[in-house]
């Protein structure tokens, strides 16, 4: 116990000294900040939540995460500045971007501003072994399949799939905590995940039962790709008991947003905070492996928050003046 604490204080002491000194104006800065996550047993929460905290602890000012809908509703929470932060995905964020939000049709939440990457969303599914489906074509005509809650990335985009690829279904919706026991209770017969791996319902669920996680042929993953805004993606066999071998998916890129009338000095302070120090991130979440400064390129979607853009440019990172927030 002794040596584990030791280790501790050391790991502890490490991360606070990568951390950055603030010593510029806070004035401006708000008492507290909200980070619009999704459902309890996804990433988005786990990450979010981590994410918070992290900063919390280092900058001084009092954080937390908020369970929402998603990707969608954290778009919309964002630009309406009900909440300072959030996670998104790629997908969602266009079709917000360009006022076609479920949640708010015709609206365009042209308020949000990238922040950084965080990691990419394969969408992968998960049965029961004991249904004896081990592929998307044994998929039964009229399966109730859970698609994560309403509005969310796999909600939004898994459906279409699946029509696509001529999987005929009952739509099922809810967090994934209670999509995975009502997978293994019997209630619904495949659980379609979109979320960054490992997933904690996915890893809860195999400890406590026998479950086959489905990847695409070529051809699945052919059509896919060319009808959707995704790319082919390889969840490693490591990241599941359940796995024996690689499975090829499809996914889609996240990033942390920020409303874009949160002070410049604060996002900065963050986004150095979060590229700097990847081990401490990676230690919040595995999937926190990709949140790094080269893949700011994934955005090619959402206007740079100037702070943002700030930290990246300062670093070496390109980013056009025209696509920073004005």
């Amino acid at each position: 116990m002794k040596i584990q604490a030791i280790v501790a204080a050391v790991v502890a002491s490490s991360v606070f000294a990568a951390a950055p000194a603030v010593a510029q104006d806070k004035s401006d800065w708000p008492e507290s900040f909200t980070v619009g996550t999704a459902s309890q047993g996804g990433t988005y929460f786990a990450y979010g939540s981590g994410w918070a905290n992290y900063m919390a602890e280092n900058l001084g000012i009092s954080g937390g995460a908020e369970i929402t809908g998603g990707p969608m509703q954290n778009m919309a929470l964002v630009h309406t500045g009900d909440l300072n932060f959030g996670l998104t995905t790629m997908g969602p964020a266009r079709e917000s971007l360009d006022g076609k939000s479920p949640l708010a049709p015709g609206m365009k939440m042209d308020n949000v501003c990238a922040m950084f990457p965080m990691y990419q969303t394969p969408f992968s599914i998960t049965t029961l072994s004991s249904s004896g489906i081990e592929s998307i074509s044994d998929i039964p005509d009229g399966a109730t399949i859970g698609f994560g809650p309403a509005g969310s990335t796999s909600d939004t985009y898994f459906p279409r799939m699946m029509e696509t690829l001529g999987v005929d279904f009952e739509r099922r919706n809810g967090s994934w905590s209670d999509l995975g026991g009502q997978l293994q209770d019997g209630l619904i017969d495949v659980v379609a995940f979109a979320a960054g791996i490992p997933i904690p319902a996915v890893s809860q669920l195999e400890v406590q039962t026998d479950v086959n996680i489905i990847g695409m042929n070529d051809a699945e993953a052919e059509k896919v790709i060319n009808n959707f805004p995704v790319s082919e993606f390889i969840i490693p066999a490591s990241t599941y008991q359940s796995l024996e071998e690689p499975s090829r998916v499809v996914s889609m890129w996240n990033f942390s947003i920020a409303n874009c009338d949160v002070p410049e000095s604060l996002v900065y302070e963050m986004v150095k905070l979060t590229m700097e120090n990847n081990d401490k991130m990676v230690s919040i979440h595995k999937a926190a492996r990709t949140s790094v400064p080269e893949n700011y390129t994934k955005n090619n979607v959402l206007p740079w928050h100037p702070g943002a853009a700030r930290w990246f440019k300062e670093n070496g990172y390109e980013i056009p003046a025209d696509r920073i927030h004005e």
